[in-house]
């Protein structure tokens, strides 16, 4: 069983991510990283792709402020 935020899973989630998505990630964050999300580069599927990383990143990131402010 596995669980994060809103999402439930009875298996693995590893066996739900296909290469073409791992690829995804993978480069999402080397360009985040690096400053390269130059939109008009990038395929369709990629902005989709990066658009939702983005706003999952965001949601992390809320969530960890929020537990820290919690602790306090």
């Amino acid at each position: 069983m596995w669980a994060r935020g809103n999402v439930f899973l009875t298996t693995c989630p590893k066996a739900y991510i296909t290469a073409e998505s791992r690829t995804l990630v993978e480069e999402f964050f080397a360009r985040r990283r690096l400053g390269g999300l130059e939109l008009g580069k990038l395929s369709g599927r990629q902005v989709d792709a990066f658009l939702i990383l983005e706003e999952a990143v965001a949601g992390e990131i809320r969530d960890a402020q929020q537990h820290s402010r919690d602790a306090l």
